[in-house]
């Protein structure tokens, strides 16, 4: 297996729809109910590119098994230096270290465009992503118990976060 971490095109929604869809429908990764459409995340796609935060995506021959992105955290100008990431990964590549490939852009991502913070919402039974997270020097931030539910329970959401550029 040789994965490739690269920018994301146009091209590669249509994998990045199928590995969130999955997620949506079989984990808590998502607390959204419904799985997205290509048309809704074309559209985020280009949002992303008009607002210049980056989205890559992990290929293995030629398939999408990955993908990350920055996000807005706010659309009010005073958070105009922290955004919120993303990554995802097909649940069969789960384990096979396609996270940590996807951190680094990001944080380089992030650190090119002068942001100062990149938080992380994550379902806090959601270890391998915590986990993550904490490898590259993201720290808790707050715990916020029982503000989703999702398959007939109650989750919680613990939020981590990445103190970047002190030139900002």
């Amino acid at each position: 297996m040789t994965i490739l971490i690269r920018p994301a095109t146009r091209a590669d929604v249509q994998g990045i729809v199928a590995i969130y869809n999955q997620a949506v429908r079989e984990t808590t990764a998502s607390y959204d109910y419904e799985p997205v459409t290509l048309a809704a995340r074309l559209n985020w796609f280009d949002e992303h590119e008009r607002d210049d935060l980056p989205v890559f995506v992990a290929e293995d021959a030629g398939e999408v098994v990955g993908w990350s992105a920055l996000n807005r955290y706010h659309t009010k100008i005073g958070y105009q230096f922290t955004v919120e990431n993303s990554i995802y990964v097909a649940l069969d590549h789960c384990g096979q270290g396609i996270g940590k490939l996807l951190m680094p852009p990001l944080i380089d991502g992030a650190r090119k465009r002068h942001k100062r913070v990149i938080l992380a919402g994550i379902d806090a039974d959601n270890e391998a992503s915590l986990r993550l997270h904490c490898a590259f020097g993201f720290e808790a931030a707050a715990h916020f118990k029982q503000v989703g539910w999702k398959f007939g329970r109650w989750l919680d959401v613990i939020y981590l976060q990445l103190l970047l550029n002190d030139d900002v």
